[in-house]
Parts: structure tokens; sequence; C-alpha cells
């Protein structure tokens, strides 16, 4: 099943490290899509932001793990919004002790639906809903998000 998820990354002084990111995959990352530098409002500054546009799942699976292993110059302020096409809101990661967790977000529950099992699904896939909408929740395990 495609899914189409949007990627955000935003991280301080790191035009060096996100630099390969926007550039053809060289086999070094598990997927072949391209961020793209999210320009500041002012002309000749830099922003601090990539994005990029996931067509399927396995395609951004590894992606969380790929971002940690990247040598960030000031990693407490790496920050990664995932929108998965299902989702209610962007989800945010960030990085403590280098490890990306998600930071759990006011009115909202992350629900996991397990995999399937086949090589196009390899991966379960959640929901993040929020619980103030007034809409049924699915009948889906929550996922536990560790407090940072």
């Amino acid at each position: 099943m495609s899914r189409i998820a949007e990627v955000v990354v935003l991280a301080a002084d790191a035009h060096e490290v996100m630099a390969p990111l926007t550039q053809d995959n060289d086999g070094t990352r598990p997927w072949h899509n391209i961020f793209v530098p999210i320009e500041s409002q002012w002309a000749g500054t830099f922003g601090r932001g990539w994005a990029a546009e996931f067509t399927h799942r396995r395609h951004w699976a590894k992606l969380l793990e790929y971002l940690e292993a990247v040598p960030w110059p000031r990693p407490d302020t790496v920050q990664v919004l995932i929108h998965d096409e299902e989702d209610d809101c962007f989800g945010l990661w960030m990085l403590y002790d280098g490890k990306l967790l998600e930071v759990p977000l006011p009115c909202t529950e992350r629900y996991i639906e397990p995999s399937s099992g086949t090589e196009d699904d390899s991966t379960d896939i959640s929901y993040l809903l929020r619980t103030d909408s007034g809409l049924t929740m699915l009948e889906l395990p929550t996922v536990n998000r560790p407090t940072p």
C-alpha cells in the first residue's frame, strides 16, 4: 500500500551534514528521496530546515536510525517532523542521548497497526491522532512513547 509521508528536518548549523541528503543517493542511505532546503524568508540568509516527501513507508522506515548517526554540529537543535498521510498532525522527534525519540504532544496518541508480514509492508504502520477531535479512536494498541 502506498502512503505519502512528509518529513522535515530542522537543525542549526547543519548545512554541511545535510548537503549529501540534498543529492542523489550514493548508496550510503536506505532511501532514494532527496531533501530540499527550506529557504529563509530573508534573502541571503540560510534557513535551518530541509524537507522531503516519501511515497512508501519502507522508503523512510530507516530514516530515524540514519539521522541518529549523522554527526550533527549542534545535536540539541535537531528536530524531525513526520506527517504520514493518515496522521492528524506532524509528529516530533528530538535527539536525546544520541537517540531520536518521539516527543509526546498534548492531546495526541499514537496507535500502531501490526504489519501483515509481507515484504511491501515490512514495518508496522502507526497513526498519530488527536484525542480532542471528538472522533472515535481506532481499536488498535497505542505506542509506548518513552518520555525524554
